[in-house]
């Protein structure tokens, strides 16, 4: 489980993309951008500021006269020029996305093809959508919503930029862009293709900046009409208070603390070792984890022991070497604040069926955990409240089908759900009861057509297919 020795030359990252044009950036704070496989630095950030954020927004708003009045075809070839512009940087970007956020290899290959395949969904969702329809006596236009502020975060850069570029693209609207910090080395490979590409100058505008700045610029601009936000429940409620004041129209993607209920039917065999791949995808940093593992009581015994077994069959370690399924955390913040969960499960009681506190042997050098279990979890204990964003399994049981939906349920959260079940219209009866955007029945599957969203405190509005398109869409009745 040894890691490689770092031989990777430190990078500059000064390069701002306003108008079409590679500019450096006016702001002249710089931050280190950092290898999770062994915490050296291989990057120095230059962050943007307010002056390079306005002049982003300026030429949005330019560009944005020109392009809401494209036609559909125009904009679908628009998207594929799009699409094969990161399709041919493939390699370097899942090589970004090894390096510098610690993906495994399988990982950094799916996430990265996913996001060069978004651009082509939204061509056929627009190729397929009436942007003028009859209602009623009226005629409905869809228009664009205007200029896009984009907020994305690190563990899942592309693919959360390009599921809102594509359908703001495909709408009509411009976009700046706000990509996180600690994402900088994939950020300059997406703006390399975006040049590339060849839209218009100032439909795509990217700025790498911090949220108090970069991010405050954005909400509070009265020339910004829409928020696409990514991340935290905790941000994403700010940005919705600062976007009040202009009555900006909003897409959160929030936190999430998902079910994952096991109905007394299920095969454990084929169940348990997915319901492990469920919590530990993209090293346990998703917002779609699958973190609380919801069991029959009186089958808890063999939960258990499967469970053991499949952590026990992982292989962890550097993300460079071909096999390893789970890499370190992003950041050595992340890793400490994974480890306070960890030791509060252990201080409240819970059972560490397998993984506990610190590096495992061999890996000490970077940020990795553990890969844990915990079972005889209560539904008070900080570990099945909190969304840990790491490799953190809890493991909950339930007497009858209704309390494991009422303990499905008992979060304020709603993301995703997940569900196991030898029959599917008893698993489909239960998904309907469950209180989340998008449930998944004996699957990990993903349909990009196919709404993503959360209810509750999960998020606000759905990204993928006609629904995502939508979002950056407003009708204008013309009656008469």
């Amino acid at each position: 489980m040894k890691t490689h020795e770092t031989t990777i030359p430190v990078r500059a990252f000064d390069r701002a993309y306003i108008n079409g044009q590679f500019v450096t950036p006016h702001g002249t704070q710089v931050v280190d951008l950092v290898n999770p496989t062994d915490n050296k630095v291989i990057g120095k950030v230059t962050m943007a500021d307010e002056i390079d954020t306005r002049k982003a927004i300026g030429a949005a708003k330019e560009a944005f006269n020109t392009f809401s009045q494209s036609s559909k075809e125009y904009r679908m070839d628009c998207l594929q020029r799009l699409h094969d512009a990161v399709a041919e940087r493939m390699d370097q970007l899942v090589e970004a996305t090894i390096v510098e956020y610690g993906a495994p290899q399988d990982r950094a290959k799916g996430s990265n093809n996913l996001a060069a395949e978004i651009f082509l969904h939204f061509k056929k969702v627009l190729g397929d959508f009436d942007l003028v329809k009859t209602v009623g006596t009226s005629k409905v236009v869809m228009e664009p919503a205007g200029v896009v502020g984009i907020f994305t975060p690190w563990n899942s850069s592309a693919g959360s930029i390009a599921i809102k570029v594509a359908p703001a693209i495909a709408a009509g609207c411009t976009v700046v862009i706000k990509p996180s910090e600690m994402s900088a080395m994939q950020t300059a490979v997406l703006m390399d293709a975006f040049h590339e590409a060849g839209l218009p100058p100032g439909v795509i505008n990217v700025v790498t900046g911090l949220g108090e700045v970069v991010g405050t610029e954005l909400t509070k601009s009265p020339d910004i009409q829409k928020i696409a936000f990514t991340g935290s429940t905790q941000i994403g409620k700010l940005i919705a208070k600062y976007s009040l004041d202009t009555m900006k129209r909003l897409t959160l993607e929030l936190g999430g603390k998902s079910p994952n209920i096991i109905l007394d039917d299920a095969d454990l065999f084929t169940a348990i070792p997915m319901a492990i791949n469920a919590c530990y995808l993209n090293n346990g940093q998703a917002c779609i984890a699958a973190s609380r593992l919801i069991v029959p009581e009186d089958q808890l015994d063999e939960v258990k022991r499967l469970a053991k077994a499949a952590v026990e069959k992982i292989k962890m370690g550097d993300p460079r070497d071909r096999g390893v399924t789970l890499g370190p955390l992003a950041s050595i913040k992340q890793y400490k604040r994974v480890q306070e969960c960890i030791k509060s499960g252990i201080e409240e009681g819970a059972e560490l069926v397998i993984g506990g506190e610190g590096h495992p042997q061999g890996l000490e050098g970077g940020n990795f955990v553990k890969p844990t279990v915990f079972a005889n979890v209560t539904r008070d204990m900080r570990i099945a409240k909190e969304e840990i964003f790491g490799p953190v399994l809890s493991i909950l049981t339930y007497k009858t089908e209704a309390e494991a939906i009422e303990i499905a349920n008992d979060t304020e959260f709603g993301l995703i759900a997940y569900v196991s079940s030898a029959d599917p219209e008893r698993a489909t009866r239960v998904a309907r009861k469950l209180a989340a955007g998008r449930v998944l029945i004996n699957t990990l599957s993903h349909d990009p057509f196919a709404p993503f969203g959360g209810f509750k405190q999960s998020g606000i509005g759905r990204e993928g297919g006609i629904f995502g398109l939508q979002e950056y869409l407003e009708p204008k009745a013309i009656i008469g």
